[in-house]
């Protein structure tokens, strides 16, 4: 198969979809709407489970897991939550299948092992957790619980697409229980805030932190916490998420406690989550026509070595001080790889690392042993340089700190030149046509304004800016007043 990607230009729907297969990072499974994470890319999302589980353990938080199936009474609940999530749920009715005696050789449900309540495959975990959460509290001295899980969950989507939008997918979600309604506040915002520390410093992703709309809220929060980030073909995508859920759930399932005062009071409840939805982010932010860009700090392989050599003599030679300059680099912290496949060509080499996103790539040959020297090529620019060998490693670190922080700008600067203050409808439109991006615009705060806008346009409210000023205006849309403005655009 041919490496060469369509353009995003041309087509930035089949690019992406194209290079999430021809880098090795996920293919199409057999299950409709289920993917299988290959190993490359299952690496990427092995470190970004490594750093924000860091990140969760240094806020205090621990992991555990909860079952995959939730009865569907516990299910129900909480309304609001299962009306949000009923359309996407997967249901498990029978437990056993049978020999079908009109089909030799082929199986049926056996009609006599019907459950006797049906369980529902996880869409998200508050039901099995809260009700598990109503043993445990007893009293403030029980408070606060603060547990994550990793976890896989299923929401049946119609349209799929890979990492951004599948039938099932891995993720992480938090389950906090505190004593006040201040605390749990201060903790949505906190992992809100750790979500936004990930992106930008590990993922080089700038991202905006706002609240969501209550039409647009997780079903069952009083108020959602988001960050969201602008994508090359000027869409918008939800990376991260984290919820307010009042007492809404601990009154669902009874979870009362004794308070320093000796009264009954119904605890107070968090959730946040991240989803393998941010190895999509990873790639539209940063990727080109030639295939991934990785931020050094996400790089299963931050440095690549490639050896150039005819005869097994001159292979021994540039694997000596190949083998000196991993040992190096690895001593500094940096993950490298040293491709000594004889199955392929160096050329063939060099077009799958580029391929694959490698930030750093070194090229060693017997003329580069004569000259003390290697060919250092960074990814991002697509740029050559000779660098003494005497140098390498000092080099390296600073190039991979560059590459991280030259990817975060340029990223930062495509994210701003498209944020478009406008204050009429027509101007909205315009934008949205020929522009694309955030537009900034002022809202009158009701839901048949957005939803007419959605309607209309397409675009959606993606999150009133934590950092809104308040400013006099009126509603692009209804004319009406407003106190301020929020982000509108067209999202995954």
């Amino acid at each position: 198969m041919s490496k060469k990607l369509t353009s995003r230009a041309e087509d930035y729907s089949k690019w992406y979809n194209e290079l999430v297969v021809k880098a090795d990072m996920a293919e199409n499974s057999a299950v409709r709407g289920c993917m299988v994470i290959k190993p490359y890319g299952y690496a990427i999302w092995e470190k970004m489970q490594a750093e924000l589980d860091k990140m969760f353990k240094e806020t205090g938080h621990q992991n555990a897991y909860f079952p995959l199936f939730v009865p569907k009474s516990l299910f129900e609940a909480e309304e609001k939550n299962a009306e949000g999530f009923a359309k996407e749920c997967a249901v498990v009715t029978h437990y056993r299948l049978q020999n079908d005696p009109d089909r030799p050789g082929k199986l049926r449900v056996d009609p006599d092992a019907k459950l006797e309540e049906e369980l529902v495959v996880r869409p998200t975990s508050e039901a099995i957790i809260w009700n598990t959460y109503r043993n445990w509290i007893q009293s403030y001295r029980d408070l606060p619980i603060l547990i994550n899980q990793w976890c896989n969950v299923v929401r049946w989507e119609m349209r799929t697409r890979l990492f951004l939008r599948t039938a099932e997918f891995l993720w992480q979600e938090g389950h906090t229980a505190h004593a006040t309604k201040a605390e749990a506040l201060v903790e949505a915002k906190l992992m809100n805030n750790v979500y936004a520390t990930f992106a930008e410093n590990f993922m080089a992703i700038p991202v905006i932190q706002g609240v969501k709309t209550e039409s647009e809220r997780f079903a069952g929060a009083e108020e959602t916490f988001c960050i969201e980030a602008l994508m090359q073909d000027g869409k918008a995508l939800q990376a991260g998420t984290s919820h307010f859920l009042g007492q809404n759930f601990a009154k669902a399932f009874d979870v009362k406690f004794a308070n320093k005062e000796g009264k009954q009071d119904y605890v107070w409840a968090t959730s946040w989550g991240v989803s393998t939805r941010l190895m999509g982010a990873l790639i539209m932010t940063h990727s080109d026509d030639h295939g991934l860009v990785l931020p050094p700090s996400l790089a299963p392989n931050q440095v690549v070595i490639v050896p150039i050599y005819r005869t097994d003599e001159e292979f021994a030679a540039v694997s000596e001080v190949a083998n000196g300059i991993l040992k190096d680099l690895r001593s500094k912290g940096v993950t490298v790889k040293f491709d000594d496949r004889d199955t392929q060509r160096p050329g063939a080499k060099f077009a799958q690392h580029e391929l694959q996103g490698v930030p750093l790539r070194v090229a060693i040959g017997p003329k580069d042993l004569q000259n003390g020297t290697v060919e250092l090529a960074r990814r991002d620019t697509l740029t050559k340089s000779v660098v003494a060998l005497d140098d390498l490693t000092n080099t390296v670190e600073n190039l991979l700190k560059e590459i991280q922080d030259s990817l975060f700008k340029k990223a930062s600067d495509f994210r701003d030149s498209h944020i478009t203050e406008v204050n009429s409808f027509e101007e909205f439109k315009d934008v949205l046509e020929k522009k694309t991006g955030f537009i900034s615009a002022h809202w009158d705060g009701t839901n048949e304004s957005e939803e007419k806008i959605k309607e209309l346009t397409k675009a959606t409210i993606r999150c009133i800016p934590l950092e809104m000023k308040e400013e006099e205006g009126v509603c692009v849309f209804s004319g009406a007043p407003s106190k301020g403005r929020v982000l509108f655009a067209k999202a995954y």
